[in-house]
């Protein structure tokens, strides 16, 4: 299913997992993936992750002021700081506005 997110927010989450604590990384996931999506403003996530590690997590949101107020949820900054301290090697993070979006799906 296609879905038009032209004029939402896009922060675009790039980071190599480590090897670490897998079962503590997947509860911290789910968790954070319910709570983000009870959040005001949320739209949806794409994710994907290769089988280097790396992976490319897109949430969308109403506007910034949705996103900054999910960066600053509580919650959400104690499993950021977990993230830094044992899933993730590395991050990149890249907010953008989306001037277009269109899609296609086989039949």
């Amino acid at each position: 299913m296609t879905q038009d997110r032209t004029g939402q927010t896009a922060v675009i989450f790039i980071a190599e997992r480590t090897a670490e604590d897998d079962a503590g990384y997947a509860e911290a996931a789910a968790a954070m993936g319910l709570l983000a999506a009870a959040q005001p403003g949320y739209r949806g996530v794409d994710s994907v992750r290769g089988a280097d590690g790396v992976g490319i997590t897109v949430s969308y949101w109403a506007d910034e002021a949705s996103a900054v107020a999910w960066r600053r949820h509580p919650d959400h900054a104690a499993i950021r700081e977990a993230g830094r301290g044992r899933w993730y090697r590395w991050y990149r993070l890249h907010v953008a506005e989306v001037g277009r979006s269109y899609g296609w799906d086989r039949s």
